[in-house]
């Protein structure tokens, strides 16, 4: 591959189809879906339990998620960040998993501070 190809790839931005499938699959789930420089956060009870980027769901990695997730592959959702658990399109279509993943993963996470 050459750099302009590698280039290209890592800055494709998601569609909004991507989203619509994510939110779907998450369906018994209230998320909501809010843009964030040119990608997604995904929020569940007030929570950014996720990150969606180049039309991929990156789910934040916790104790509570791990015992859940099993063998899923991690990778930062962009360059300097944590790594998070990156979800095959297999896993999100596995609604039980993916929604049990997201509801251990956002009970473990702290409320936002509230905005003075």
């Amino acid at each position: 591959m050459n750099v302009t190809a590698a280039w290209y790839i890592s800055t494709v931005a998601t569609d909004k189809k991507f989203i619509d499938t994510v939110i779907e699959e998450l369906g018994p789930l209230e998320v909501t879906a809010k843009p964030m420089f040119g990608e997604y956060g995904l929020y569940f009870l007030g929570k950014n339990f996720a990150l969606v980027g180049d039309n991929t769901l990156f789910v934040k990695i916790t104790a509570a998620g791990a015992a859940v997730a099993g063998r899923v592959a991690q990778a930062p959702p962009y360059d300097g960040a944590k790594p998070a658990y990156r979800i095959s399109s297999a896993k999100l279509n596995d609604r039980e998993w993916i929604t049990s993943l997201v509801k251990a993963t956002s009970d473990a996470l702290p409320l936002p501070k509230k905005k003075k």
